[in-house]
Formats: structure tokens, sequence, C-alpha cells
């Protein structure tokens, strides 16, 4: 067997790596690229500021609304903004107690944790982040029966940020630790959505010129 790859087969994964980079690089960088969403940028932007002159963390967020219109990106920017690593993650891939301790015990100080589609995360395992969310601790059963006991460690200080698109199956308990507040994208205007295609009909072009062109 001939080990050349068929050349539309190869055409079609540069085409989509292709993608997958525009797309990346299309993700606004900086709070004045980001379109929509004015009450949340401004509602973050105090928080990030407060929590900065406090020197504490920002507190733990929640962004719920329909796909795509902007969640994750809001995330980046929050990273990006106060200069800290993010681990991402979802719902669906923390599907034992195992998992979440993993994540949470390998996150470093001032780290922030994205979960997107946090709703779907399981009875047992959404408790666990409760007293990690408002403590800073993790109490890990060992043991079952009379004889189980809990040891609780201390976790170093970081940020969840979630994302949902079902706000509804949040439970009460969990919604309540989101200290920095939960918050509802809309949908963009037609006036923002205008704008969308110019912004990144303008970094396409970008890319195609070289590096020292201008406004790039």
């Amino acid at each position: 067997m001939s080990s050349k790859q068929d050349p539309k087969n190869v055409e079609k994964a540069i085409e989509k790596t292709e993608y997958v980079v525009l797309d990346t690089t299309l993700r606004p960088t900086r709070w004045d690229d980001y379109i929509g969403q004015k009450h949340i940028k401004d509602n973050i932007k105090i928080l990030l500021q407060a929590a900065s002159e406090r020197g504490h963390i920002p507190e733990h967020i929640l962004f719920y609304g329909p796909p795509g219109l902007g969640k994750t990106t809001l995330a980046h920017l929050i990273a990006k903004e106060t200069g800290r690593q993010m681990k991402i993650t979802s719902g669906p891939a923390i599907e034992k107690v195992g998992d979440l301790a993993s994540i949470l015990t390998n996150l470093a100080a001032g780290d922030i944790l994205f979960i997107d589609e946090i709703h779907r995360l399981n009875k047992i395992v959404e408790e666990i982040l409760y007293p990690a969310m408002e403590s800073g601790v993790l109490d890990i059963i060992i043991g079952k029966g009379p004889s189980a006991r809990t040891i609780q460690l201390d976790l170093p200080p970081f940020t969840l940020i979630a994302a949902t698109t079902r706000v509804a199956m949040i439970s009460s308990p969990l919604r309540s630790r989101f200290s920095g507040g939960v918050f509802r994208l809309e949908f963009y205007s037609n006036e923002e959505i205008a704008k969308i295609p110019r912004r990144g009909s303008f970094k396409r072009n970008c890319q195609k010129k070289p590096v020292h062109a201008p406004h790039c």
C-alpha cells in the first residue's frame, strides 16, 4: 500500500487546520475589540479593578445565554486582562470526583479555571465544588460506611469562570457561589452584527500582509 496520502484528504486537512488557527486568531484580545454585551463588559471591568485594588484574585463568575454569543471569549479576555493562566475544561469531561480533584489540585495560585457547559456536571461532582469555591478547600472522603473519614486539602486561590446555555439546570447552591456575578449574554443587535464581519475581514487582511504592515 502506498504511503502517500490522497491529495484531496491532505487539502481538506489543511483547510480545517487553517480554519481553526484563523478562528483562534480572530478572537478579540482587547475589550475594545469585543463587540456587544456592553453591560457585562462594564461590570466585569469594575469587578477586575476592585479585585486588583484589594490585591485579591477576581471572584467567581457565571456567564449564560445561547451558543455563539461570546462566553468563552469573555473568559479569555478576563485571563488576558489580569495576566493569569487559564485552564479550560467542560462539564461532560468531569465525570468523577477524582477528575475534578485532579484539576483543582493542579491549579497554581491565581489561575483561572474555565468550565464550559457547567450545567452538565453530575450532582456528586458539583457538591465538591461548593467548598472549593467558598472556602478554597477540597474535601476528600476516604473509605466507606462508618469507618469513612474526610480529609480536607487546602487549594491555591483560584477564580472559577463558568458558562452555560441552560442556566435553569444549575442548582441554587452552585449558582449562589458565583460571588462575582451571574451575567446573561444578550443577542447581538443588527448594528453589532454589521460590525463583526468588518472586524474579522480587517484581521484576515492583516494576516496576509507583512509583519510591518500598518494597523496590523
